[in-house]
């Protein structure tokens, strides 16, 4: 693993200049990156088909080669969230808090960049352009280390970004790629303590499971999105139809799709019949409890691991709940913390709802696939934090910041 120690301490020795580096100078970077990628849209188009076909070859299921496709839309919209990085406030040297102590002191807190992160994450190309942006103008070095699937995709698109930073007078390895995809290279990597400062893994339960049980260096977690859509006795039938249809089948792989609906039993009958009938113009698989059979009388059987399980696919979960109570309670115990979400007009059970649900994002009468850095006004994000440390749900630049204490004295001695 010589070659990753190589890239720890070139990206070691990098953050320094990074983190010294004006605003403007970081600016300059990604807006010349996002300029790249849409001149070199056809070469990156070119490589992802190659990614795709060897993907399709080795039996990657339909959400995965979803992830890992990209297209001139796609590209653009990369590139939209790199201008938009571009144009958010720069984090760096933000002072937080300054207080003036009995014995003259001046002691204040300001935000200062994490150091080196590393990102293991799986075949989804534009997390390596969106971490990137992200770490750059947080003034982080990063590390990447993308899936197998994404290879030749990952390849061009970092080479693309490490011209780019050269162009701004940024040193190139300020973004740098693990070319070794096998597991012992993520596995050296989430040991590497003495050149990373974080570990950032983004995908799905295998991955978080094998960080959480062979990572050296410190880790933020994000995890994957067991999401919930609860339709509570004074729901709207019609919002909450149409809430349910974009969570789930909007784009059923990602992680802010919903996987279960939790339905109260006083609308059971009158809102589940119209919610199938919707859904199925998808295709949507239904798998009920007992209640939710004896109204919709041609689904599967859910079973307890259904409930726990995150599907990323045209698979729904169901169960008929008496209450609020009870679907907080069937939230707390299935959910992975990701994002959940009520349909009611009782204001009360809205904000029981919203007190009691142990997660990242918990919403009222919205879908849970707004939880993105984009739509929440971050630029992009490096990952949905589901732990409850300093980072907890989509992680933009502030989440990619430390602090550290800033003194002034006059000659003060103790």
């Amino acid at each position: 693993m010589n070659r990753l120690k190589e890239l720890g301490i070139n990206a070691k020795k990098a953050a320094p200049v990074l983190a010294a580096a004006s605003e403007q100078q970081k600016n300059n970077a990604l807006m010349r990156i996002a300029d790249a990628l849409m001149q070199n849209s056809e070469e990156i188009i070119e490589q992802n088909m190659i990614d795709l076909d060897n993907a399709r070859k080795n039996g990657l299921p339909n959400h995965m080669l979803d992830r890992l496709a990209l297209n001139f839309k796609r590209i653009e919209d990369i590139a939209a969230g790199v201008r938009h990085v571009a144009t958010l406030k720069d984090p760096v040297g933000e002072v937080l808090s300054m207080t003036r102590r009995p014995n003259g002191l001046l002691i204040g807190k300001q935000r200062v960049p994490l150091g080196v992160i590393a990102i293991i994450y799986e075949s989804r190309p534009n997390v390596t352009v969106d971490a990137t942006a992200l770490c750059i103008k947080s003034g982080n070095t990063v590390i990447l280390r993308g899936g197998k699937e994404a290879f030749l995709s990952n390849i061009v698109l970092t080479r693309i970004m490490r011209e780019c930073l050269v162009a701004a007078g940024l040193p190139e390895d300020c973004v740098a790629i693990v070319e070794d995809t096998s597991r012992e290279s993520a596995i050296a990597l989430m040991q590497l303590s003495d050149y990373v400062d974080v570990l950032i893994p983004r995908g799905g339960a295998g991955l978080i499971k094998s960080v959480v049980e062979n990572a050296k260096v410190p880790v933020i977690e994000t995890g994957v999105g067991n999401c919930h859509t609860y339709v509570d006795n004074d729901a709207d039938l019609d919002m909450a139809t149409e809430i349910l249809y974009n969570a789930k089948c909007q784009r059923p792989s990602v992680c802010n799709a919903a996987e279960t609906l939790l339905v109260a039993e006083k609308v059971a009958s009158e809102f589940l019949p119209r919610a199938k009938e919707r859904l199925d113009g998808m295709n949507v698989e239904w798998r009920g409890c007992e209640k939710t059979k004896e109204i919709l009388h041609d689904i599967k059987d859910a079973t307890e691991e259904d409930y726990y399980t995150e599907f990323l696919d045209y698979i729904i979960a169901v169960k008929v709940v008496s209450g609020v109570e009870e679907a907080v309670a069937h939230i707390n115990k299935y959910g992975s913390g990701h994002s959940e979400a009520i349909v009611t007009n009782n204001y009360f059970s809205s904000q029981r709802f919203l007190k009691e649900v142990d997660a990242a994002c918990v919403y009222v009468n919205a879908s849970t696939r707004f939880t993105d850095g984009f739509v929440f006004g971050l630029g992009a994000e490096i990952g949905i934090s589901t732990q409850k440390m300093h980072a907890r749900g989509p992680m933009g630049l502030d989440e990619l910041t430390s602090v550290k204490y800033i003194i002034y004295g006059e000659g003060q001695i103790r």
